[in-house]
């Protein structure tokens, strides 16, 4: 089936002009009371204001009317890859991110730690974000206690905070299938799910799911706050065409979260390394300016927008929307020819979940047309001339802004 992607494969052209997508996790908010401002409005942003001023705006559905995305599916239709052709679990994305390679017939997982209470009641669906320290101390307990579940060898991997990683190896055995339902409620004050199979293929992996969940609890039964497991986002080993064969750029990421390091990973993209800790934005800017001349395209990500907003901290979220502001003047300074700023999906402090909302977007480049938006916020992007369009039309708006398209037909 011939799609958008394959059509700008065949007009993709190679020019010396580069791209910046900067990708402001979770930006999209809403106001926490009626007619109040949402956490861009609130924000006090100078340089954004200016930027908006001589750029075009619009809003962007990642997924579909209505869809909230996910973070793997809302950076896919950024790239260009429509998330309902291309579908890879968050487990994958994770896996690939702190450097497992995965095999045909393995199912990688992505869990998060949390608190329960009585009645395994989910009290902290994140286990009060515990350090990275922490984390490996839990997985090493896990580590010990789960090498393998009725003969399947079970690999656990630290991610970060409350995220971690869990490998089920086919080991030479039938292939486990990924089409099961999650454990994580994402929702508190519930019980965790029980993990069922939606085929066949997937009986095997649902019972060694719950068999780990039941041995993790029992386990860390001692832990006075990261004592039980969710899990969600089951995937096997994905495929996709890569950002060279679909646009002919050579792709970087700047990014310090696994799992958008696994997503750009799998993408075809160099994942950069990044100096200090993963909330530093600095090692970012110091990673974009040193590899400036080897690349056509970026990839630079800013989690804190989101996390924020998962924690409900709408005055957090607003700060965090500040220190971007702070550093912008360094990513200008580098003159791209056509800059990019977006989220991967909305998420409202007042939900303190992802949402539906449509995101903003915001595209400088020297071949735009005049806009009337002011501001980089909701409102902005409403009023903006790039109107309402899905997430997959970003990357060819950028790459005919960069002049990286030759014409279609005669």
């Amino acid at each position: 089936m011939h799609d958008q992607l394959d059509t700008i494969r065949d007009l993709a052209k190679k020019t010396d002009s580069k791209i910046l997508m900067v990708v402001l996790d979770g930006v999209g908010g809403l106001p926490m009371t009626v007619n109040g401002d949402s956490e861009l409005a609130a924000a006090q942003t100078p340089n954004l204001d200016a930027l908006a001023a001589h750029s075009q705006l619009g809003q962007i559905e990642l997924v579909g009317a209505g869809i909230t995305p996910g973070s793997g599916p809302g950076h896919l239709s950024l790239f260009g890859y429509d998330p309902l052709r291309y579908v890879v679990g968050r487990g994958a994305l994770s896996a690939v991110g702190i450097g497992v390679k995965l095999e045909a017939g393995d199912v990688a997982v992505r869990g998060n730690f949390a608190t329960l209470g009585e009645n395994r009641i989910v009290l902290d669906r994140r286990a009060g974000r515990p350090s990275d320290e922490k984390n490996a101390d839990i997985v090493a307990q896990l580590r010990a206690a789960l090498p393998s579940l009725d003969g399947t060898p079970v690999e656990i991997y630290t991610e970060s905070e409350h995220r971690f990683v869990v490998v089920f190896r086919a080991a030479g055995g039938a292939p486990l299938g990924a089409n099961l339902s999650d454990v994580d409620p994402q929702a508190t004050g519930v019980q965790p799910m029980t993990a069922q199979a939606h085929d066949e293929a997937s009986a095997r992996t649902a019972a060694l799911v719950n068999a780990f969940v039941a041995r993790a609890e029992a386990t860390l039964a001692a832990e006075p706050q990261v004592n039980g497991v969710l899990f969600r986002g089951y995937s096997d080993v994905p495929r996709f065409p890569s950002f060279a064969e679909a646009y002919g750029l050579r792709a970087a990421c700047i990014a310090s979260y696994p799992m958008y390091k696994g997503l750009a990973s799998l993408v075809g993209m160099d994942v950069l390394t990044v100096e200090g800790h993963e909330d530093a934005l600095d090692g970012k800017v110091q990673a974009l300016t040193e590899n400036w001349a080897k690349y056509d395209f970026f990839y630079f990500h800013v989690k804190k927008t989101d996390s924020t907003g998962e924690d409900g901290d709408f005055a957090a979220k607003v700060k965090k929307i500040e220190l971007f502001d702070a550093l912008l003047p360094q990513l200008l300074a580098l003159n791209p020819d056509v800059l990019a700023i977006v989220g991967d999906h909305s998420t409202p402090s007042k939900l303190a979940t992802h949402s539906w909302h449509p995101v903003p977007l915001l595209i400088r480049s020297e071949y735009g047309r005049r806009d009337v938006a002011t501001r980089y916020t909701e409102d902005g992007a409403q009023k903006g001339s790039l109107g309402l369009r899905r997430g997959t039309d970003v990357m060819p708006l950028l790459m005919a802004n960069a002049l990286k398209l030759n014409k279609y037909g005669a």
